[in-house]
């Protein structure tokens, strides 16, 4: 089944990159909560993150944690948070949202990046992925 992040992890949709791994992508959420939101998702097609097998969840929290790390050094924030809802688009992904507190968190507020700072963003992600890649 194709979604739309399987497009953007084939090329066919483009994204601001930011991971990948064999099994992992990461990019820049287009619609952001904060600077700096990512998404995380496995290659593999799966609506549901808890339909996903074990190996697989494991390595999408595994490359969602290293991620993570590589976006606290980037992104001035008192927290990470990590939620997973899955109703936008049928295919399991992890929000990792640079937050200041719970309002951050609540999908009704969103900003807005120009491309050349979302570029930017993305590559210092990508940068300080380095050492935990």
């Amino acid at each position: 089944m194709a979604t739309l992040f399987s497009k953007i992890i084939s090329g066919e949709i483009p994204s601001y990159k930011v991971a990948e791994d064999s099994n992992c992508f990461a990019f820049l959420d287009i619609n952001p909560n904060a600077k700096g939101h990512v998404l995380c998702v496995p290659k593999t097609p799966v609506d549901k993150l808890f339909d996903l097998q074990e190996e697989n969840y494991i390595q999408l929290m595994s490359f969602s944690r290293k991620v993570a790390l590589a976006l606290r050094q980037v992104v001035p924030c008192k927290r990470i948070a990590l939620s997973v809802i899955g109703l936008e688009v049928p295919h399991a992904h992890v929000h990792l949202i640079p937050i200041e507190g719970m309002e951050d968190v609540t999908f009704q507020k969103k900003v807005s990046v120009a491309d050349e700072e979302m570029k930017a963003i993305a590559k210092r992600i990508s940068d300080a992925l380095e050492g935990l890649f």
